[in-house]
């Protein structure tokens, strides 16, 4: 089932996002008198089709990982002299550049609409209150504590803890300090923190802020009650079912769900005897954790079981909701924020202060579209939102084969007064393929390593 949803959620989210890239080439080559011949959401065999009045095949192909819009172009065929004004190529540079803007530009509008969303709707989120301090971390070395409040990171006001991580990450690399401002449980006024850092998460794989800051989040205590048992998985062969409380592993009482996780992890293949509440009646089963290797090389325990939720105290939920006017700043500002911390995060990685084993492929998208689908729709929207942010600054790399590859060509052009010659862009579509093929690789092993 897991699979499926994962699929499906892949398959929306792609969806969506090819679409919007494409209609940005396809309206504008419309409005700039571009003769469109194809509109197509993904490569291969078609679908689906059907034929507009203009003569534009709209089509539905079998491989969802990306699409096109075909535009009439000598280049690529001949051209009838009644239509030759009709055709991409004899259209001027800054029409074409309109063009091949309109794509990325349509993603990060997509992301735009989705985070005003989101604004508009409101928001809850945790309140980012610090539960532990890791000793001699950090967060200890500047003075952090339990119960203390984050409200700012590097100068940035802070909301929730997606707030904290996004500016710890947008940190990686950075030597010296990161000033932290919090506030103590019932004081309105927030103290400056300098917490000394050294080479801030470089290679790390993936990046872990907060545990690496020393910081553990503050949640209410769990108690060790299965909210969800996976078929197929220890848990399930061991009998054990959604709404058991684990009262005692191997006669030793567990006082709540954390307990219950540290022994099962820390006891891989060996069998574990329970005690159990199921429904007021005790009950004796045994369990047998079965070992997981993690990236790290280590082994632990895993019985494909999850806790069952608790609620919050009201004083911990913070709900995050602006107007349709203010929302729209709030959108704005945010996209912007998400688009520099994917170029910055570029660059990091290009010179070697982010490892390239963080490069997701499809496997991955899969994995967390299907995750934050199940979250609920905020998680999916802002997970879109990220995703369409990310395939637009993609495209405006200046890679051949990309929309920055064209664009690049026709700001020279409109520099020089002439085209770069076929002969340039022909070896810059080689360089092109091989760049684009090469990441496409290595993101898919990274993909298969991740299985593993």
């Amino acid at each position: 089932m897991g699979l499926i949803q994962n699929v499906l959620a892949v398959i929306v989210v792609l969806g969506l996002l090819i679409t919007f890239h494409e209609f940005g080439h396809f309206w504008v080559a419309r409005r700039c008198g571009v003769k469109v011949l194809r509109f197509s959401v993904g490569f291969g065999k078609p679908l689906w089709s059907r034929v507009d009045r203009h003569g534009t095949e709209f089509a539905v192909a079998a491989i969802p990982l990306g699409g096109y819009v075909k535009m009439l172009d000598e280049r690529e065929a001949p051209v009838p002299d009644d239509e030759r004004h009709l055709a991409f190529n004899h259209k001027g540079v800054w029409q074409r550049i309109a063009i091949v803007a309109a794509g990325p530009v349509a993603n990060f509008l997509l992301a735009l609409v989705a985070y005003w969303l989101l604004f508009v709707a409101g928001t809850t989120t945790v309140v980012p209150v610090i539960g532990e301090v890791a000793p001699d971390s950090p967060a200890a070395r500047g003075g952090l504590v339990a119960g203390q409040e984050i409200t700012a990171v590097r100068g940035e006001a802070v909301n929730s803890w997606e707030d904290i991580n996004l500016e710890l990450v947008a940190a990686i690399g950075a030597s010296g300090e990161l000033t932290v401002k919090a506030r103590d449980e019932g004081d309105s006024r927030a103290s400056e923190h300098r917490l000394p850092v050294q080479d801030w998460l470089v290679r790390q794989d993936p990046p872990r802020p907060l545990q690496t800051l020393g910081v553990t989040p503050w949640r209410p205590t769990l108690p060790a009650v299965l909210g969800q048992v996976v078929e197929g998985e220890p848990a399930a062969e061991a009998g054990l079912a959604a709404g058991d409380e684990i009262l005692a592993i191997d006669g030793e009482p567990v006082a709540e769900w954390s307990d219950f996780v540290q022994r099962v992890r820390g006891r891989p293949g060996d069998t574990l005897s329970l005690s159990v509440d199921r429904d007021g009646e005790r009950r004796s089963l045994s369990l047998t954790p079965r070992p997981r290797t993690l990236d790290d090389g280590s082994t632990v325990g895993h019985v494909g079981a999850g806790v069952a939720s608790v609620s919050w105290p009201e004083e911990y939920r913070r709900e995050i909701r602006y107007g349709p006017l203010a929302a729209v700043g709030q959108a704005v500002s945010r996209t912007g924020e998400m688009t520099v911390l994917t170029l910055d995060s570029i660059r990091k990685m290009l010179v070697g202060l982010i490892s390239p084993s963080n490069l997701s492929g499809p496997i991955t998208i899969a994995r967390i579209a299907g995750d934050s689908a199940r979250s609920g729709l905020e998680s999916f929207i802002s997970f879109l939102a990220y995703l369409s942010i990310s395939l637009g600054v993609l495209n405006l790399l200046p890679i051949p084969v990309l929309d920055g590859g064209h664009l690049l060509y026709y700001l020279v052009e409109a520099a020089r007064g002439r085209p770069v010659s076929e002969r340039t862009q022909a070896i810059g579509l080689r360089v092109g393929l091989t760049l684009v093929g090469t990441l496409m690789l290595m993101a898919l092993y990274f993909d298969l390593m991740r299985l593993w």
